[in-house]
């Protein structure tokens, strides 16, 4: 099985090279050295950050059911950190303004690793505690850096076209390569070393340390428009008025919240929908696979709004309905296809069923 899963993610590998490999050059910006610079110190920073974070999310729910904890519960605390990232989220960003992007870029670390540690701890309450936390990071990795990205960079006086090659390049990175790296290495700290499903975060704790140690030595702080600033309430107020004032605003938050609330139920349950009865499954790996089949929808999208003809409007109802039905096929292998699965032993054809539609 582990021969297919290499099978697989060779293929994958092939055809997303082939879509990045493909893209023009002709668009490439001339920058300055000093830009150089600038930008490779934030994309290896950014990279390090998103690193602690993808780390984590292959044995998260393995972990829980490794100190005895049932669905249900597993699912509390998945609750709490979404809650939490929902409801520090709407603050965060004000916060670090006021206080300081790099302020709150260190803050981002230390709590992430404190949640980090807590998963050595087998008691609810301490795993609910770090799921708090982490929701808590979360809401700071994606505001104080890009926060402080643009600020800085305005401040050095950089072309502010220049701004699209640090964030491409962070996207590439961030959310692509380091994304499979990390499952990789997850899946090798488990499977290959056997040091257990805590591993990982403890690899996460450290490259977060890392990070942290390049932002005290190499980030000035730097804050938002004091004179711009506006309380929590005045700002949901303007949110509230401009989703009023036009439909096509509101119908895009309901669009963008629904396909969210269906990515958060897939990271929720991929591990369950694979492994019904505890099946032995290289989480790490299975990870890494699914990131690159993210990564090459990533360059299938952009090579699709590189068409100026093709609607936007149009391809993306068939994204939906082809990503509804997906989502479908682990109900009917839970239900039908394997209504009673074995314990133990490796990945089952209905689990193996659902892992090719969760890719696609």
């Amino acid at each position: 099985m582990e021969a297919f899963f290499w099978a697989v993610f060779g293929v994958l590998v092939a055809l997303c090279a082939g879509l990045e490999g493909s893209k023009g050059q002709r668009d490439k910006l001339q920058t300055s050295p000093a830009f150089e610079a600038f930008k490779n110190n934030y994309l290896l920073v950014y990279s390090l950050m998103m690193a602690g974070d993808w780390l984590q999310g292959p044995y998260v729910y393995a972990l829980y059911q490794h100190y005895g904890y049932d669905k249900g519960d597993i699912g509390r605390l998945f609750i709490a950190g979404f809650g939490s990232s929902m409801v520090f989220g709407t603050i965060v960003g004000s916060l670090a303004d006021k206080h300081g992007r790099r302020r709150a870029s260190i803050t981002y670390c230390v709590v992430y690793m404190l949640s980090c540690a807590t998963k050595h701890s087998p008691d609810y309450r301490v795993l609910l505690l770090g799921r708090v936390l982490g929701g808590i990071a979360t809401s700071l990795l994606f505001s104080a850096f890009e926060s402080w990205l643009v600020a800085e960079h305005c401040k050095r006086g950089f072309d502010p076209q220049w701004l699209s090659v640090t964030f491409s390049k962070a996207i590439f990175l961030g959310n692509g390569l380091v994304a499979i790296l990390s499952g990789l290495l997850a899946n090798a700290l488990v499977t290959s070393l056997a040091l257990g499903p805590v591993a990982p975060f403890d690899a996460a704790a450290l490259v977060l340390a890392l990070g942290m140690a390049i932002i005290l030595a190499s980030w000035p702080e730097n804050y938002g428009d004091a004179s711009d600033s506006k309380g929590l309430m005045a700002q949901f107020q303007a949110a509230a008025t401009a989703i009023a004032s036009d439909e096509k605003i509101a119908l895009l938050g309901a669009i963008q919240s629904l396909f969210e609330g269906s990515m958060y139920t897939f990271v929720f349950l991929w591990t369950p929908a694979l492994a019904p009865s505890s099946q032995l499954i290289p989480h790490g790996f299975v990870f890494a696979i699914f990131m690159l089949a993210s990564m090459t929808g990533s360059s299938l999208a952009a090579r699709l709004m590189a068409r100026p003809h093709l609607r936007v409007e149009l391809y993306m109802q068939i994204v939906f309905a082809v990503a509804a039905l997906s989502l479908l096929v682990p109900l009917f292998a839970f239900f039908v296809l394997e209504p009673v699965a074995p314990d133990g032993g490796g990945i089952t054809p209905g689990g193996a069923c659902s892992w090719w539609v969760l890719c696609v």
